[in-house]
This record gives structure tokens, sequence and C-alpha cells, in this order.
């Protein structure tokens, strides 16, 4: 395996990137942070967005459904035809409908309509990244960087998307805002933030286009390995390392079905629902628990490299779990938050752990095709469970998928602690 390059001066925002990391990945960390800003709003507008257009709870969680299968079916896709596209190809079509899904929601308003763009669109109900975006760029960063500094890339990584998503969060009461300040009704107030939701796509499109080509980074990408005569290794679908991609991507889609009964479009409804949240109030609760959980994964690769991988994914989130059923559980709206702030501040330490995990657990021609091997079982598992939550809060349960998401992932941290024990792929 060739070395990484030796490290440059950095100017600029480059210099937020870890030490040992090229500085080729700087585009894709702009890019996760305009996303997961639209994102960020978006999963606390998009309830409240259907309800004022007529359309039901249970219609909400159809169309949540219906936004976690279309990034499925587009992540399967990804890794079965992907290879014969360039990357940086793919990433910058993705953006492209990234802005299409913005236009498409502002300018209709019927159910049916609407399910057909959430299907092939971009938009994300849930606080995580789980779009066809996702194993694109974790290919791009595995190739930046290796060992710990790939773990601490992973970790900045995630750390951007949730500090921009807690931002983006706080957006979500622009709407009001307008409503009070101008002549807007509150649908079109709405609608005008699918408007930016659009010019983010585009902004993503420009970031993209200044990703190298594969051909120019590939005497430096390390990250994918290389063959015996010093070449990288070209994309290849999964071969010794399947046995263990197979049992990880098992036990990811109990944790993905678990969290998409809770993603944060269906928070925001239980919020609405329960305590009569204004969007207002709902936004400043996500940006609180949006910047617990950037600490969080700022915290992850330190706590990773003296305890290892696999036991910062399980023991941080374990007491999280238990923090969730709690908080369905309390009497009372203060002590819900603060059970729900605890649970942010430990749940998503496991986020860039379990992308290094899994990138240091293949072979470096592999980590292309477990990206996707992962991340679609994960998409497909979530993209059931926020339809039974929408049922539930249409029978009058709206606390019963928070019980059933911490007990459904308790069960997935002890699963996952049986079955990776014995083996550690800790990356050096």
């Amino acid at each position: 395996m060739n070395p990484l390059p030796s490290p440059r001066p950095r100017a600029g925002l480059a210099c937020l990137l870890p030490a040992g990391v090229d500085s080729s990945a700087m585009p894709l960390l702009a890019a996760r942070g305009l996303r997961a800003f639209g994102d960020g709003y978006m999963a606390v507008l998009l309830p409240a967005y259907l309800l004022s257009i007529g359309v039901g709870t249970l219609e909400v969680g159809i169309l949540s459904t219906a936004t976690m299968l279309g990034s499925a079916l587009s992540t399967l896709a990804v890794g079965a035809w992907g290879h014969r596209f360039a990357e940086g190809r793919l990433l910058r079509v993705a953006a492209l409908l990234m802005a299409a899904t913005g236009l498409g929601f502002a300018g209709l308003s019927a159910f049916w309509p609407l399910l057909v763009v959430v299907l092939v669109g971009t938009l994300n109900p849930s606080s995580g990244d789980v779009s066809i975006f996702l194993p694109l760029e974790h290919v791009r960063l595995a190739a930046a960087a290796r060992g710990h500094a790939r773990t601490a890339l992973f970790a900045r990584y995630s750390l951007v998307g949730a500090l921009c998503a807690a931002f983006g969060a706080l957006a979500a009461a622009v709407p009001d805002w307008l409503v009070q300040h101008s002549r807007l009704v509150r649908p079109e107030a709405l609608r005008g933030m699918f408007l930016v939701y659009a010019a983010i796509g585009l902004a993503v499109f420009w970031l993209y286009r200044r990703l190298p080509e594969a051909h120019e980074d590939a005497g430096k990408d390390a990250g994918r390995g290389a063959g015996s005569d010093g070449t990288p290794a070209a994309p290849a679908p999964l071969g010794p390392s399947r046995g263990v991609v197979v049992r990880l991507a098992a036990l990811f889609s109990v944790d993905a079905f678990a969290g998409g009964l809770t993603v944060n479009a269906l928070m925001s409804l239980w919020l609405l629902e329960r305590f009569g949240f204004s969007l207002t109030q709902a936004g400043v609760f996500f940006f609180w628990t949006g910047l617990l959980s950037a600490a969080s994964q700022l915290a992850a690769p330190v706590v990773a490299q003296r305890i290892g991988l696999l036991n910062t994914m399980v023991f941080t989130h374990l007491p999280a779990n238990v923090c969730l059923v709690l908080a369905a559980l309390a009497p009372s709206l203060p002590m819900a938050l603060g059970l729900l702030m605890v649970r942010s501040a430990l749940s998503s330490m496991d986020v860039p752990t379990r992308t290094a995990y899994v990138m240091a657990v293949v072979t470096p021609a592999e980590r292309s095709a477990a990206a996707s091997f992962t991340a679609v079982p994960r998409s497909l598992a979530a993209a059931i469970s926020p339809t039974l939550s929408g049922a539930l809060f249409a029978a009058g349960w709206i606390s019963l998928p928070l019980v059933a998401c911490g007990l459904l992932k308790i069960s997935y941290d002890l699963a996952l602690w049986r079955a990776m024990r014995r083996d550690r792929f800790d990356a050096e």
C-alpha cells in the first residue's frame, strides 16, 4: 500500500480537516454541512406543512416511509451499478435531484404527486443521513485517510452534519416569522423553505464540481489500497469480507428499523401532539439536541482510541436508549426534555465509529460495495417503521413508538456486542 502524501500547508477551511487527511475531503465536508442544514429544518417543517395542507398523521407516516424507501432503492442502485460511473458524476446527479425535490414540494400539494416526489427525491425526515449521498461520500472519505485519521475524519464529517442540522432546526422558525411580519399565509411561507432546499441542492452541485475525478487522485488514494504492482485497487464486489459485512448489515437493520420509529419528523409530530409545541419551540429543541449530538461525535474518536470502535458503539448507545424509553414514559415536559437531551449527548457516538468500523473490516477494494451493502438494508428497514408510527399516532398511542424504539435499540446493542466481540477489527 502506498503511503498517504505528506501533509501540505492548508489554507482557509481546509485547516479544519484532521491531521493526516488529504485536502480533497474538504468539499465533501462542506456539502455535508449544507445538506444537513436543509435536512435539519425539513425534518421539523415537513409534518407541519403536510398537516397545514390537510394531510393526516397516517399519511405523514406513509410519506416518511416513502422518503426512506426511495433512498434505499437509490442506494441499492448505486451499489449494483454505480461502479460503471465516476463517483463525482453520481454525486453531481444526486445534487441536481436534491434541487428537483425542493422544487417539486414547492409546486405540489396533493398527496399522490408528493408521494412520487419523495420516492424519487432526496428529502430526509430523520436526524441522520439516509440518502444516496451517503455511500458515495463515504468511499471518497475513506480514500482520504487511514487508521485513526480515518476515524477522526468520519467524526468530523458527522460533527459538521450534526452542527449544521442543529442550526437548520432553528431555521424552522422562519415561516412563523414570515407570517407575522409579512402578508404570507402559513402554507406559502412553508413552501418557501422548499425553494431554499432546492437552492442548497444547486450549491452542493457546485461543491461536487470541485472534487477531483478518480484518475486525478488515483496515485494518492491510499485509502482504497493498491495492488501488488502499486496501482490503486479497483472497486470490487464483496469477497473475503462478505460474512462479516452480512452480519453487520443484519444488525444495523434492526437499529435502523428502530430509529425509523422516531425519525425527527415524527419526533417533531410527537412534541406538537403531546405537548402542544410550536414550530419555533420544536426548532429550538432540535437545535440543542443537535449541538449535544455534535459534541458527542467530536468526542467519539477520542473515546474509540482508548476503548476501541466496538466498545464505543455499544457502551454509549445503551444508556441513550434507556433514556429514550424513560422520556416516553415521563409524566412531565421538563423531565421528558431532560431525558431526551441526555439521550442526544450519547446516542450519536456510534455514527462515526460505525462507519470507520465498516471501512476497517473490509479490504480496500470492497469498501464501495460494503458501504452500499450496509446502507441499503438500513434504509429499507428504516423505511418500514415510520408508517407504523403514523398508524400508532392516528390510533392515539403517541408514546408507544418511542418505547418500542428504545427497547429494540437496546436489543441491537446487546446483539452487536455478542456477535462481534471476538472479532477485533479496530483500525490501526
